[in-house]
């Protein structure tokens, strides 16, 4: 039974709009990344629960916290980020969630392979707080960042080698930095999947669309992932209005068809979820 979640700032900025809607869909769900146009690590310490109340009123939990962690240069001082980092765990746990999702860094014009020693040295950081909480870090191939591809995913999680640091699967990140996700990354990636965003896009502009609409191999990744009894979050993220480095939004019209286009898929696979 696989379990569905979605980035709820995509359907308002508001949490009583957001709630309403997961609700409406019957999700039992929903990743945490922001309110009241404010970042889920700039919320205050009442917000955050004023969040965790009005959740579980609405017997909703949280699959994760989406922070924006990783999400700066690499050559940006990191000390502060490790601030950042702490303030995600104290949310996590004040939500009561298992999951982080983190980024590794934009490169900008460097060779992401020249700034490797650096991005492993603060990634290791970062899992070790992780892990001091017993939490795990989920990465996401956010295209820009050392790991936007399938070899440097893989490269993260192998070489820090910390069972706190997992990979997040973004089919529609792949598709604009033009892999194919599944036929080039998923036999490679398969091992360090803990959790899959469910988005999709096209190859020749890298335009996002529902599930199952673009280049993204979605299908073929879901029925793998079923054959292979994979059992985790399917986080609907579908940046189906506007796209920001910081999130994205689609409003509660497309955010429903977002997720009646990722559905069909499971139904026609015969794959079973709440």
């Amino acid at each position: 039974m696989w379990t569905l979640s979605g980035f709820a700032d995509e359907i308002d900025p508001d949490l009583d709009l957001q709630v309403a809607t997961i609700t409406q869909l019957g999700l039992n769900y929903l990743e945490f990344r922001s309110a009241w146009d404010t970042n889920v690590l700039d919320l205050t310490d009442a917000q955050v629960e004023e969040v965790r109340s009005t959740l579980s009123a609405a017997g909703l939990q949280v699959s994760a916290i989406g922070s924006p962690i990783g999400k700066i240069g690499i050559e940006e001082d990191f000390g502060p980020h490790t601030d950042r980092m702490r303030r995600a765990v104290d949310v996590a746990q004040a939500l009561d969630t298992g999951y982080i999702r983190i980024f590794s860094f934009f490169t900008g014009n460097q060779d992401p392979t020249s700034v490797r020693d650096e991005v492993l040295r603060r990634m290791d950081a970062l899992a070790t707080i992780a892990a001091e909480a017993d939490l795990v870090l989920v990465h996401e191939n956010e295209k820009g960042i050392y790991g936007d591809v399938p070899a440097r995913c893989a490269d993260l999680v192998t070489s820090v080698d910390n069972p706190h640091l997992r990979l997040a699967w973004d089919a529609a990140n792949f598709v604009q930095v033009g892999v194919r996700p599944f036929s080039e990354g998923y036999e490679l990636l398969r091992e360090h999947l803990e959790y899959v965003q469910i988005k999709d896009a096209l190859l020749a502009d890298g335009t996002v669309v529902p599930a199952g609409a673009g280049d993204g191999q979605v299908r073929e990744t879901m029925r793998a992932l079923a054959a292979d009894g994979f059992d985790g979050f399917f986080s609907l993220e579908p940046h189906l209005s506007a796209v920001g480095t910081f999130g994205g939004f689609s409003g509660p019209n497309l955010f429903s068809e977002a997720h009646r286009a990722f559905t069909a898929i499971l139904d026609e696979e015969k794959i079973a979820y709440s």
